[in-house]
């Protein structure tokens, strides 16, 4: 998806191929982010609570990405990349990392 998001980063954009890969993007995480939190409360993850409040942020700043490209914000789709390559990096990267280890260590699968 983000691929898409990509291909749709152009001088002369239009907002439907963004607002349509966002709607299925911000879908996608809202069902995977409550498959993730059901499966940290099942082991009683202790920062589960914080993990739940970056997935509601996520889902908000999306949204708001959405409603702008149907504003036909031009700046957006480089504000999506940028925000996307930070999630990657801050949260995919580091902080999920932490329940994988938390999980690790207490041979979860």
């Amino acid at each position: 998806m983000i691929n898409l998001l990509i291909e749709n980063v152009e001088p002369d954009i239009r907002s439907e191929p963004i607002s349509e890969t966002l709607t299925r993007m911000t879908k996608y995480a809202e069902e995977h982010f409550e498959t993730e939190e059901q499966l940290l409360a099942q082991h009683a993850y202790p920062e589960l609570l914080s993990h739940k409040e970056e997935h509601a942020v996520f889902c908000k700043k999306t949204a708001a990405f959405c409603l702008d490209t149907m504003r036909y914000k031009t700046s957006v789709p480089e504000e999506i990349l940028l925000y996307l390559n930070d999630w990657w990096t801050n949260h995919i990267l580091t902080i999920d990392m932490r329940y994988s280890s938390f999980f690790k260590e207490r041979n979860i699968t």
